[in-house]
């Protein structure tokens, strides 16, 4: 499917209006551009786990948050086919994570996405997406 022409910030704000999970988490973008996105979220006290450490499904949320902003950047709407996460350091209370995300390799409809989550000493994990193009736009056409 070809890209319909508006901006990856439009295309990112949009999304944004509408994201209510990432509305919770605090999750802010910090910059998109075509199959790329970089956020950023603090760790809360509420975001941990009985470990005392940051919980492995809000580290996937925030990677898939950036994964979700990536793929969609053409304004062609695009969903996970599929996921995967590994953890190689934890999150504590009041790190401010950063997740990357960019595309590795797109084919047709599909398309293949990392994203690193890191602090500014470490990396926290390692996710790789797998996209799918749906029919339809983020920001309709005249907008």
């Amino acid at each position: 499917m070809a890209e319909r022409k508006v901006s990856p910030a439009r295309v990112a704000n949009a999304m944004r209006e509408r994201d209510k999970a990432a509305e919770l988490l605090g999750i802010r973008i910090l910059s998109v551009r075509a199959h790329y996105a970089r956020l950023t979220m603090t760790v809360r006290e509420d975001m941990l786990n009985g470990h005392g450490i940051c919980h492995g499904g809000i580290i996937f949320t925030f990677a898939d948050t950036a994964f979700a902003y990536a793929c969609n950047t053409g304004n062609i709407a695009t969903v996970a086919a599929g996921a995967d996460i590994t953890f190689v350091a934890p999150g504590k209370k009041g790190d401010v994570l950063t997740a990357v995300c960019e595309l590795r390799h797109r084919g047709g409809r599909s398309g293949v996405y990392d994203t690193i989550v890191k602090t500014r000493q470490q990396t926290i994990a390692l996710f790789r997406g797998r996209s799918r193009q749906l029919q339809g736009s983020i920001v309709p056409a005249g907008e």
